[in-house]
């Protein structure tokens, strides 16, 4: 899969929750009542890999119709991901749109389960219609090769959201994974380009960039930007792809939202340790036995130590983080931001597939959020954010 995590590795909890049991009705309740909206779930590219009808009970993945209305869920966003090479491979924009094809045969077999909405009104519409409402938002910002007609191409889609890069440094800005940085934060087109989106209504997603470039979007962008998936950095010191305080408070003072990623090395630092760990000794048993990095016998070996060494976030670990935000800036500016399918078998000890989202709101419910908390964290922040920026879009073009 696409994140930087070790596969196949069994749970060893970092540290435990119990629930009182009183608020899980409650919790039950709430995620029934009230809009889901995830900001990033990976179904498209799991499905390059493993063609799934996902309107059915799946074996496989952390996403399917039946879990994800046992979960609540009825709008999470279809990330459509696509690798870094392929910008150096020149078919990022066809790769695209490969991904929403994908999604529009899932509707299309599907048309009582699934749509996908082009407005926030179009969601709700679809949602109270008893719907899973697909929006969609393109992860790494190389499908636009350049060329501003291929943003409004993508807009009519449905893509509402583009995060600017994802593992490497590309033509719209540098990231917080790679060290070369060419643009030293956004490159003139990448400036230009979150002038353009903020007049098309398509929202500006900062998870992945690198600091630099957060900063040149807070100054340059007129309405409410999005982290879609990203956590506290307070949390995993050195970790550039999660959010520092300081940059935060300025993403709250933007009017925007972050949304809280769930797996394990976003969230622990024990995690990342256990991780960093199993990475040298791979390093070490290839350079060791003289085998390439995608032998069966790596991956063996890896899996193994995983087993053993790998140790997992929990649900008060994730919980943790929203408390993080909800002390720097309040809950206006918090929301889910899951990376179900994308992080693999990192994800949580209770948080390990969308049919868990009662769990979070239980807990966030034993930290005393009270219900209108909830309601904004699950959903109602995004639309506001979602919303400004579809007003602005009409205000430019009228």
């Amino acid at each position: 899969m696409k994140a930087n995590f070790l596969a196949g590795a069994l749970c060893i909890v970092a540290s435990g929750f119990v629930f009182s049991g009183e608020n899980k009705n409650l919790a039950e309740e709430l995620t029934k009542k009230h809009l889901i909206i995830d900001g990033h779930v990976d179904v498209p590219y799991r499905l390059t890999h493993s063609e799934e009808d996902v309107g059915v009970s799946t074996k496989g993945g952390d996403f399917d119709f039946p879990r994800a209305k046992i979960g609540g869920l009825n709008a999470p966003f279809m990330s459509i991901y696509v690798p870094a090479e392929k910008e150096a491979q020149g078919n990022a924009k066809s790769y695209a749109d490969s991904l929403i094809d994908k999604v529009e045969a899932m509707v299309k077999k599907h048309p009582d389960k699934f749509a996908i909405p082009r407005s926030i009104q179009e969601l709700q519409a679809q949602v109270k219609t008893g719907l899973i409402s697909l929006p969609l938002g393109i992860e790494n910002g190389a499908p636009i090769e350049g060329d501003l007609a291929n943003l409004r191409h993508f807009s009519k889609r449905g893509v509402r959201y583009i995060t600017l890069t994802h593992s490497k440094s590309n033509h719209i800005s540098d990231s917080s994974y790679d060290e070369n940085r060419p643009w030293e934060g956004l490159s003139a087109f990448g400036k230009r380009l979150v002038r353009e989106m903020n007049r098309e209504g398509v929202m500006i997603d900062i998870s992945h960039v690198s600091d630099d470039a957060f900063w040149q979007v807070v100054d340059l962008s007129a309405v409410p930007i999005i982290a879609s998936h990203s956590s506290a950095r307070h949390f995993t010191p050195g970790f550039e792809r999660n959010m520092s305080d300081e940059m935060i408070k300025a993403l709250a003072d933007n009017g925007g939202i972050i949304m809280v990623n769930f797996g394990s090395t976003f969230i622990s630092e024990i995690s990342r340790d256990s991780y960093a760990e199993i990475s040298a000794s791979v390093e070490k048993f290839i350079k060791d036995k003289g085998f390439s990095k995608d032998s069966t016998e790596v991956k063996e070996f890896t899996d193994k130590l995983s087993s053993e060494k790998f140790i997992f976030a929990d649900l008060k670990d994730v919980l943790d983080h929203f408390d993080h935000v909800r002390n720097l800036v309040g809950v206006d500016h918090i929301g889910i931001g899951s990376d179900f399918d994308g992080v693999g078998d990192s994800l949580p000890t209770g948080l390990k597939d969308v049919s868990q989202y009662p769990n979070l709101v239980q807990g966030l419910l034993e930290r005393g959020y009270s219900k209108d908390d909830i309601e904004k964290i699950l959903g109602a922040n995004l639309v506001r954010v979602w919303q400004a920026n579809e007003e602005y879009a009409k205000s430019r073009k009228g």
